[in-house]
């Protein structure tokens, strides 16, 4: 089933940006809300302890299993956020590298933003996601 989302590009603003600048869903489809995914283990623990990198693979990959337990894959996911624990700029690239790759040709629009803490024991990195979908 093709994707409810529409992602929008614009000449008019900075072809810098690796994603869409905004996206729409019509009005038919049915929105879903993720909590941010974090790089956890199965038993609790942290992933990918001090690797920004690793630990934004796992986000990715709980993210992916949350989507499909709502009925949906990345192909649907209308926005993201990625919260990044760092001051250091090259940590939230490599973070967000993550992210890009996974999401290559449906680069939705996304925010990336270095935070102070996170939620879990040795956690650097969490990704919020909203996706659309037509039942």
């Amino acid at each position: 089933m093709p994707s409810a989302v529409t992602l929008i590009h614009t000449d008019r603003l900075s072809s810098t940006a690796e994603y869409a600048y905004a996206a729409t869903a019509p009005a038919d489809a049915r929105l879903i809300f993720l909590a941010g995914a974090c790089p956890l283990n199965l038993d609790g623990t942290t992933a990918g302890i001090g690797d920004y990198a690793a630990q934004a693979a796992v986000c990715i990959e709980n993210l992916e299993i949350a989507l499909a337990e709502s009925g949906s894959t990345l192909t649907d996911v209308i926005s993201t956020r990625v919260l990044v624990a760092s001051t250091q700029q090259s940590d939230l690239v490599a973070a967000w590298e993550v992210v890009r790759d996974t999401f290559g040709e449906h680069a939705v629009p996304s925010t990336l933003m270095g935070v102070t803490v996170l939620g879990y024991d040795a956690q650097l990195v969490e990704i919020e996601a909203v996706a659309a979908v037509r039942d």
